[in-house]
């Protein structure tokens, strides 16, 4: 084991991305994944993270033509590849043959993966005043605030933070892997599974009801900001962005690396797509379906959701055709 990623301590509010314990040499790393080093071979790696998460030090990967100009050119120091191209000075390259499996074995060399097989990990940390149930399983590094409750069979996975006063009800599971899959058809296995190096992170006062589900980051955090609420049977896809006081009623889902602001209402099965973002203080009717990014401060409803009093008199109009119809019949006859 050359090092290991860590998530650096930070507070609550403020989100994180993959870090390596101390920096690593791109020597070392190209070492470790048998790629060939081009450009700035003394430099040492800070990070490894996708493509809309890297910072100055990052390693980001990248397998296709489509995005090799906005890998290359983001803040990513470091590029794997699977072409020699041009690159800014200043940057490496590692390239090989697979970039997506030299990613996977830099996730799982420097952030492997630990089983606790206690109910609750020696390594977490429960804050006083806080309730657990029987049948609640808690992973390695898991924080759990002040004055919680934690109902029966809850599972928190590992590195995952809960802030103080949280209520989570049973049979919701918090840190669950991403739902990130690589699709290659020239392969047996189209889809290969993306390893979760990331976490969730849950501020105070938060609420959550049975049955949820919220995937953990696949190299950052999912966050839910302070004073949120979910009814039961919600699911939170990776990497997306809560803000405070939001109201998600039931079987509402959230695709992952959405963001959604404050004080948003979602209802009873809302729908919303990926990487996205709803805007504060929107409201979202039941069974509406989020498809592109919408402002805050309005109601929405349909499925691609509009504006709700739009979408009102279209149901208006829709259910007059039969009489227009009739009309226009009755013309023609005459």
């Amino acid at each position: 084991m050359i090092n290991r990623l860590i998530l650096a301590t930070v507070p609550l509010c403020k989100l994180i991305i993959m870090r390596f314990e101390k920096p690593v040499s791109l020597k070392e790393i190209a070492a470790l994944i048998n790629a060939e080093l081009i450009g700035n071979s003394t430099a040492f790696a800070t990070g490894i993270n996708e493509i809309h998460k890297v910072e100055k030090g990052d390693l980001v990967f990248v397998d296709h033509p489509k995005y090799y100009e906005k890998c290359i050119q983001s803040e990513a120091s470091f590029i794997i590849i699977n072409k020699k191209v041009n690159f800014p000075e200043g940057k490496a390259l590692l390239i090989v043959n697979d970039p997506f499996d030299a990613y996977q074995t830099i996730v799982n060399s420097f952030h492997p993966f630990t089983p606790s097989m206690k109910m609750i990990s020696d390594t977490a940390i429960i804050g006083q005043g806080s309730t657990i149930m029987p049948g609640v399983y808690i992973g390695n590094k898991v924080n759990i605030g002040k004055n919680c409750i934690i109902f029966p069979h809850v599972t928190i996975l590992d590195d995952c933070i809960i802030g103080d006063n949280v209520i989570i009800q049973s049979g919701t599971v918090i840190g669950g892997d991403a739902f990130y899959y690589n699709k290659k058809t020239n392969r047996e296995i189209h889809y290969k599974k993306m390893s979760s190096c990331g976490r969730v992170v849950i501020q105070d006062f938060v609420e959550i009801g049975a049955g949820c589900t919220i995937d953990r980051g696949v190299s950052g955090d999912t966050f839910i900001g302070a004073g949120t609420k979910m009814d039961n049977l919600v699911q939170i896809g990776h990497d997306t962005i809560i803000g405070k006081n939001c109201l998600f009623a039931g079987q509402v889902g959230i695709a992952g690396a959405t963001t959604i602001e404050d004080n948003v209402i979602l209802w009873g099965q809302v729908g919303v797509s990926k990487t996205l973002n709803i805007g504060k203080d929107a409201v979202l009717y039941a069974q509406s379906g989020v498809a592109a990014t919408i402002e805050g401060g309005k109601s929405y409803f349909g499925s691609p959701a509009i504006e709700a009093k739009e979408k009102i008199r279209e149901i208006v109009w829709v259910k007059r055709i039969p009489e227009l119809w009739e009309k226009i019949i009755g013309k023609n006859k005459n």
